[in-house]
């Protein structure tokens, strides 16, 4: 079966990729001449320059002393024009690249290696069909989506130095391939390996997972929110804390004289602050461990040169289509050709045990980026649960809080309602009519939670029975599909310091989010003091281990189980823990118990020791001595303007005391050693953290990762980078007033 085509082009510029599952239209002469038009950035014509400056007198742009954008329009539409304007200032490659890689066409940039992550965008965003989308959309939403487009195409006219990778012209319709401003999303639970091998050349084990596993304990994000009750001035408050890709948002402020006035974390290139709040009410948005998606096993069967599939007692037609993904080649441009397939349940991304397997999910523009939006201008819990019944924010819970003093809890958003008697974690029968969705589940019918009894509630990506302690939702009363995880380390930590305190303020909720505990070690450290204590010392085989390891037993054995930038056994205990989670993580995931639970029922005690003797074997070896603080190996380094740079124990670099969240720690920091380095650097984790306020005016302090902008010659490429490593979060200046003595500059789009 022949299922691409390589073909080489002359052209040294990108051209479009269209796609189309109805007919293989992408070579027909209107489609070759809209990709043309795509390619070439067409001359600014002296109507749309005199609109564009139009709404640009309409927008002005405050930038704080931290270099934050302050944005106010007369209407939303002026809002979100120098919104996106601000973000292409403070770092146009990125708005570009998450356009790129939505629209799947990152190996236009980036060359051949990209060609199979397109493919998989391609096979959910297809061109044609998302300008219907936007040609459908209401007036309201056209209105934004053109504002969006104009607003980076004026600052493309703007800044001739500024050369895009792709995309040289910004179109309205491309505001609705990139709608939820998660770094993933449904789309990437597609496997990479299994497309591959179905569509091109099999470059992967044979044995390739049919999707990718969850990870034992996701990095993910905390919100947190407190009720009136359980605080010193009787406000509801709520704690902001994605953990992300480093550097992946912009922090800002857009308001309008149409009820916007939304702050907080943007996913650049977006026009709707993604986790934020505004005047009366906050949301979080952390990733969810719900069923939202469901993979089918296709029986297929080739008759007279078609493909068909099995459904019931039927055998119905394959959908066939083309798609074309351009990619950089040398100095010019090459193209591969994939004939792909569809059925009733969605796009063909792979085999597994001889039949084809395919995926459905979430796939409603309009109405995720309507829901997207309009959640920052609710200000109520009434308005944004009306949000919330659109159900598009498929990966994610949401933690909610406002001034009328409401805190909930919503998990998930979009459930399909399934057979509770199949195992949807798994790849499911597509020829039994039995594994068909039927709608989706309500609000009512989800997991959530409004002002519980514990005046507290949270979630740190594991599952919703602790949500609020004794007043969580309880696991028996939802089908099994609505959660996939279990708790974690981070959720028992939460846990921890919300419950039994009923004086929380902004202070003391930064606190609670920046507490030391790792909740990971708390077993495992005590079950390694054990085997020691039991190793016999006259064993001449054990003893030798015994001896080596006391020094290190003996600064475990005193150890509050706290991160710190001074504290060696923090040092000792997470490298240890890199030892067991090579060893015997594996193990561990194959029987079904976390890796905690793991190392203190499973593992033998010589083993323990075994990995502690390596732990500081590393150790000595990368910086001469076990007994090395934290915070001389936890680093934090900004040099250049990309995610992942070029990190240098030469260069300079700030210490950290927090720890990755696999080991429970709330504030998060993905830290590890990279070519040419010993000491480790961070590039995921806490990206952003607010803690919000909500009384008679809104009260808030954040932090941003390193700085707002991503020129390295900017004073605020790096400038919140040692506040960041200690938590010490700034003051938030919402209100205009509070930009008096705190402006660095104020001035119109363009000008």
């Amino acid at each position: 079966m022949k299922k691409c085509v390589l073909v080489f082009l002359l052209a040294a510029s990108p051209t479009f990729a269209g796609s189309s599952f109805a007919s293989r239209a992408a070579n027909t002469p209107q489609a070759k001449q809209a990709a043309s038009a795509q390619k070439t950035a067409k001359p600014v014509n002296a109507p749309e320059a005199a609109r564009w400056e139009q709404e640009a007198r309409n927008v002005t742009i405050i930038r704080d002393d931290w270099g934050i954008a302050h944005v106010y329009g007369k209407t939303d539409a002026d809002a979100i024009f120098g919104m996106i304007y601000a973000q292409a200032e403070d770092d146009f490659n990125r708005v570009e690249t998450n356009y790129i890689n939505a629209m799947g066409r990152l190996a236009e940039a980036e060359g051949e290696s990209k060609i199979y992550q397109d493919l998989r965008m391609k096979l959910f965003i297809d061109p044609e069909a998302i300008k219907k989308d936007y040609a459908a959309s209401p007036k309201w939403l056209k209105k934004l989506m053109n504002a969006w487009a104009d607003g980076l195409n004026f600052y493309l006219s703007k800044h001739p130095e500024v050369k895009p990778r792709v995309i040289q012209r910004f179109e309205p319709w491309m505001a609705l391939t990139f709608t939820e401003g998660s770094i993933g999303g449904d789309i990437e639970r597609v496997n990479l390996s299994q497309l591959e091998s179905f569509y091109g050349k099999v470059h992967v084990s044979e044995n390739a997972p049919a999707f990718d596993d969850d990870i034992e304990e996701p990095g993910g994000s905390n919100g947190m929110a407190i009720a009136p009750s359980n605080t010193v001035d009787h406000h509801a408050l709520l704690l902001i804390n994605p953990h992300t890709s480093f550097f992946f948002r912009s922090e800002l402020q857009m308001v309008s004289e149409e009820g916007l006035d939304a702050y907080g974390a943007v996913t650049w290139g977006q026009f709707f602050v993604y986790q934020g709040f505004n005047d009366r009410a906050g949301w979080m948005h952390t990733s969810s461990g719900v069923s939202a998606l469901s993979f089918y096993l296709e029986s297929v069967q080739e008759k007279g040169g078609r493909f068909y599939y099995k459904y019931g007692k039927e055998e119905l037609p394959v959908a066939i289509g083309e798609i074309t993904v351009p990619y950089k080649a040398g100095n010019g441009m090459a193209e591969k050709k994939f004939t792909v397939y569809r059925t009733k349940h969605g796009p063909v991304i792979g085999e597994s045990d001889g039949k084809w397997l395919t995926i459905r999910l979430m796939n409603e523009p309009i109405k995720a980026l309507t829901q997207s939006y309009s959640r920052t201008k609710a200000k109520s819990y009434k308005a944004f649960r009306e949000t919330m019944e659109l159900h598009t924010n498929s990966s994610n819970n949401t933690v909610f809080a406002d001034a009328d003093g409401d805190v909930a809890y919503f998990h998930g958003n979009f459930i399909p309602r399934r057979d509770s008697s199949f195992d949807w974690t798994k790849p499911v029968d597509g020829s039994n009519p039995a594994t068909d969705w039927h709608g989706l589940l309500s609000v009512d019918e989800t997991p959530h939670l409004l002002n519980p009894k514990s005046g507290w509630l949270y979630n740190s990506n594991n599952w919703p029975w602790s949500a609020a302690g004794p007043d969580s939702p309880k696991k028996e009363d939802f089908p099994v599909y609505v959660e996939t995880g279990g708790e974690t380390a981070r959720g028992l930590h939460a846990i921890r310091v919300l419950q039994g305190k009923k004086d929380f303020a902004v202070d003391s909720l930064i606190s609670a989010a920046y507490d030391s505990y790792l909740m990971w070690f708390e077993r495992p450290v005590p079950a390694l003091i054990k085997a020691w204590e039991e190793t016999p010392g006259d064993d001449p085989v054990k003893a030798p281990l015994k001896a080596k390891t006391t020094e290190q037993i003996a600064a475990l054995r005193d150890w509050d189980f706290r991160w710190g930038t001074t504290s060696v056994p923090t040092s000792l205990a997470v490298f240890w823990g890199d030892v067991l989670q090579r060893r015997v993580g594996p193990d561990a995931r194959k029987a079904g118990i976390y890796l905690s639970d793991y190392v203190c029922t499973k593992v033998a005690p010589d083993v323990l020791l075994q990995a502690l003797a390596e732990a500081s074997d590393k150790l000595i070896e990368d910086f001469g001595t076990w007994k090395t603080p934290w915070g001389d190996i936890n680093r934090f380094q900004r040099l250049t303007g990309d995610i992942v740079q070029p990190f240098s124990d030469a260069g300079p670099s700030i210490p950290v005391g927090f720890t990755s969240s696999f080991w429970g720690s709330l504030a998060a920091f993905g830290a590890r050693p990279y070519p040419r380095t010993k000491k480790w650097y961070g590039t995921s984790g806490n990206s952003f953290v607010a803690a919000v306020e909500f009384g008679d005016k809104v009260r808030a302090r954040a932090i941003t990762a390193g700085g707002e902008s991503g020129h390295p010659a900017s004073p605020h490429f790096n400038d919140e980078a040692e506040k960041y490593s200690k938590g010490d979060l700034r003051e938030v200046y919402f209100y205009r007033s509070q930009l008096q003595g705190h402006t660095e500059r104020q001035y119109h789009p363009g000008s």
